[in-house]
């Protein structure tokens, strides 16, 4: 697979995976967005073909829907996600391909956030809008809920 038009984050969280998978899982709402943004999820629906609907909020009454389909969820290990459907598999403009990576490292978690994007400019604009900040913020609130699902 080409990684040309992807971006990546990784982190080695000091919990064991099913910490951060239940972070992750059942807490996806409050580490989704850096604060002060907050994300609902209307409807996280985690199994292949299921139904992504998250509401993002920002400080200053911003909203920004999101709809999309999981492609793959492989308890503790991967969750793929793409907003280039809505239910049932209507298509929709895609702007990436997300997949969220779980594996186990000496007892700890090696975590890796993965945007795959259609186009350059896709990827550029998603980096311009601050992918590397706001995905590593967005994990340091996951990590911080996995360490206390984790008693650390």
């Amino acid at each position: 697979m080409s990684d040309r038009y992807e971006l990546s984050i990784t982190r080695l969280i000091d919990a064991p995976v099913d910490a951060v998978w239940r972070a992750w899982t059942e807490n996806t709402g409050a580490w989704f967005c850096p604060a002060p943004w907050t994300a609902e999820f209307v409807t996280q629906d985690l199994v292949a073909g299921g139904r992504s609907e998250i509401v993002m909020r920002g400080p200053n009454g911003e909203e920004n829907r999101l709809e999309g389909v999981y492609l793959e969820v492989v308890p503790g290990a991967r969750i793929v996600s793409t907003d280039a459907f809505t239910v049932d598999w209507v298509p929709a403009g895609p702007f990436m391909v997300r997949i969220d990576a779980f594996a186990e490292e000496d007892g700890k978690t090696r975590y890796t956030a993965t945007a795959r994007h259609w186009t350059a400019e896709a990827k550029d604009n998603h980096a311009a809008m601050g992918f590397e900040g706001g995905w590593n913020a967005a994990t340091d609130q996951l990590e911080a809920i996995a360490l206390r699902l984790a008693g650390r």
